[in-house]
């Protein structure tokens, strides 16, 4: 007996990429690197907590130019995490859900989020670079 195809729900290969596709996955995909960012924070206070050497040895390691790029990277995605999850408070109390507003709250998403991360990291340099 001959097993019979069949058809697969429609997936990625078969929707032309749209604003709310991206924007869900990103959300999605920022939420699982927030997680894995959080075992980062957990390694930090046990550095802290170890003493003055294991402090000092996070702090040349997340002070490096990969470890910069890593903290930049963890920032961008809480910023947009916390934007999008706004955004997604708004539906849930019943407004934006009009094509217009779904795409130009999704812009704002983008751009404030590129803002934003860029605010908090020049002012956090700003700061570092007085002390």
């Amino acid at each position: 007996m001959a097993t019979q195809e069949r058809p697969l729900s429609p997936h990625l290969q078969v929707y032309k990429p749209q604003i709310t596709m991206v924007m869900s996955i990103l959300h999605r995909i920022t939420g699982v690197v927030l997680a894995l960012g959080s075992l980062l924070l957990v390694a930090w206070l046990v550095a802290v907590a170890g003493g003055a050497a294991g402090f000092e040895h996070a702090r040349s390691v997340l002070a490096s130019v990969p470890g910069q790029i890593m903290l930049f990277g963890l920032s961008a995605c809480l910023v947009y995490h916390f934007l999008n999850g706004i955004r997604h408070l708004a539906w849930d109390a019943g407004h934006g859900y009009d094509i217009p507003r779904l795409y130009a709250s999704g812009y704002a998403v983008a751009v404030l989020t590129l803002v934003l991360t860029g605010g908090l990291w020049w002012l956090g340099l700003r700061m570092g670079g007085a002390a």
